[in-house]
């Protein structure tokens, strides 16, 4: 029998077709297990209030050179308010699955039974950390430091100063210093949480914020163990409290009355801006990953600050939930790329633990997002459709009536906001209504919601918590250390 001889035109065929599958696996695999250090700062109610997503007055030179040489994910999506996007990101799921279903009344504590990624990573030899806002609970089991985060310096309740008013006394509350309305909140000179032991700080809350993070990273980078650490800013948050130095700075530019909300951003662009340059004269930036967003849109409807869509902070349509995500990493990631597939916070989790190395196979919970690392290393890397499910949230005592509120769906092409549908690639602001001319299509996109809903029903447990204390767990704390030992003062170590 005559032996073929496979022509050497279909051998080279072959080589080139596995050559390239190769090279596509190596790509979707050479991020994983590098171990980088992980430094994630999240801005609260800032949105896409930037220079270079084309706000007139805000000048933000240091994130907007940032944004420049990154990733950035151009459909990026959080929820319509802070504690479910930090449920979600701490997770790897929908926040209704966590228990947390709006940011106050004890509907913001994030059930215990999940596992956050920072315990993951914990288990993988990172050091984590978190400075800013937490606002998943102020109950002593569900503070951070027992949640996976070895260093904390936090304030309570969400945001600094805020207590839950009127005939209902609850447990969201910051400590009794902070409190006050408007101007008499401590943005200046705060009592936070330091580890276990409450601390009276000096200066202005975001600059408090970045310095101790960076002194920790300091100290972390004298160390052969990775960190994660998670900068989230109060800012620009309100009471709109702004350094007097940032609200003359824009007056000196000829605004003649400075928005205190666009000061506080200017003012995490500085700090932002002298972290980038501490870590290049550390030269940490070869080995660590850096990630900027937001946790929802900015709020108000001002269409200058809700960069010209319908809606912001608060609402399931595009501007409550279209945040900037813009992730760098010196040498290992391609500068200046953009990334247009359908993507959101749940899939941090998933991406962070393929990073660290961390087994995802132990969490209790049924993780619901992707990695994002094909992404990282293609940006035109196959991204299968998918569903992404907003509901604002508070829901009251019986949450089955709050199916049919404030929901909306969307998917790669489309935004199904109740009876209204939005052709997103077309209409990115929303502004035409298409439900009459696509109805097959809100008819599939409402029955996914309904069924959606459904099978969170069971995982919100906190819709009947009743606090039947007069003192909320900061203020108790409080009064319980000052009469011990006092409150010492605090402040992080110099920079070199």
């Amino acid at each position: 029998m005559t032996k073929q001889r496979v022509p050497k035109y279909l051998l080279n065929c072959i080589f080139i077709i596995l050559f390239c599958l190769h090279g596509s696996i190596s790509n979707a695999q050479i991020l994983k297990a590098t171990k980088p250090n992980i430094i994630f700062i999240m801005t609260d109610d800032q949105g896409l209030l930037m220079e270079s997503i084309g706000h007139p007055i805000v000048k933000t030179p240091f994130i907007d050179e940032f944004a420049k040489k990154s990733i950035r994910f151009n459909n990026f999506y959080v929820s319509p308010n802070c504690a479910p996007t930090r449920a979600a990101i701490m997770s790897g799921v929908h926040e209704f699955r966590t228990g947390v279903t709006a940011t106050h009344n004890e509907c913001e504590r994030m059930a215990l039974d999940i596992t956050t990624f920072p315990e993951l990573l914990q288990q993988e030899g990172y050091e984590t950390a978190i400075f800013g806002k937490w606002h998943l609970g102020d109950l002593e089991a569900h503070l951070p430091s027992y949640r996976g985060f070895s260093e904390v310096l936090m304030h309570g309740a969400g945001g600094i100063g805020q207590r839950e008013r009127g005939a209902k006394i609850t447990s969201y509350a910051d400590f009794p210093p902070n409190q006050g309305e408007g101007k008499a909140a401590k943005y200046f000179n705060p009592v936070l949480l330091h580890n276990q032991t409450i601390v009276q700080t000096e200066g202005y809350c975001t600059d408090i914020f970045f310095n101790a993070a960076l002194a920790w990273i300091q100290e972390q980078n004298k160390t052969t163990n990775p960190f994660f650490a998670y900068i989230s800013t109060n800012a620009p948050h309100s009471p709109l409290i702004a350094k007097p130095k940032d609200i003359q700075r824009m007056k000196d530019r000829g605004v003649e009355r400075p928005n205190l909300r666009l000061a506080m951003i200017e003012n995490i662009d500085d700090n932002f801006g002298r972290m980038m340059n501490k870590l290049e004269q550390w030269y940490m930036l070869e080995n660590t990953l850096v990630v900027f967003t937001s946790d929802n849109g900015a709020p108000g409807s001002d269409p200058n600050f809700i960069q010209g869509h319908k809606t912001g902070k608060g609402t399931p349509y595009e501007g409550g939930v279209h945040v900037p995500a813009f992730w760098y990493w010196k040498g290992k990631l391609k500068e200046d790329v953009s990334v247009n597939a359908l993507t959101a916070h749940v899939d941090l989790y998933k991406t962070f633990c393929e990073l660290s190395g961390a087994k995802t196979e132990s969490t209790k919970q049924r993780l619901e997002g992707r990695s994002l690392l094909p992404l990282l290393k293609n940006n035109q890397a196959i991204w299968k459709p998918r569903i992404l499910h907003t509901h604002r949230g508070n829901l009251g005592k019986d949450p089955r009536k709050s199916a049919d509120k404030m929901w909306s769906v969307r998917t790669d092409r489309w935004r199904l906001v109740g009876k209204e549908l939005y052709d997103i690639i077309k209409d990115p602001y929303e502004q035409t209504d298409v439900a009459k001319q696509h109805p097959q299509v809100v008819e599939s996109l409402s029955k996914k919601h309904f069924a959606w809903y459904e099978t969170m029903i069971p995982y919100m447990i906190n819709q009947n918590n009743v606090w039947n204390k007069q003192r909320a767990p900061f203020e108790e704390l409080y009064d319980k250390q000052k009469a011990e030992k006092g409150i010492p003062d605090w402040a992080p170590k110099t920079l070199y």
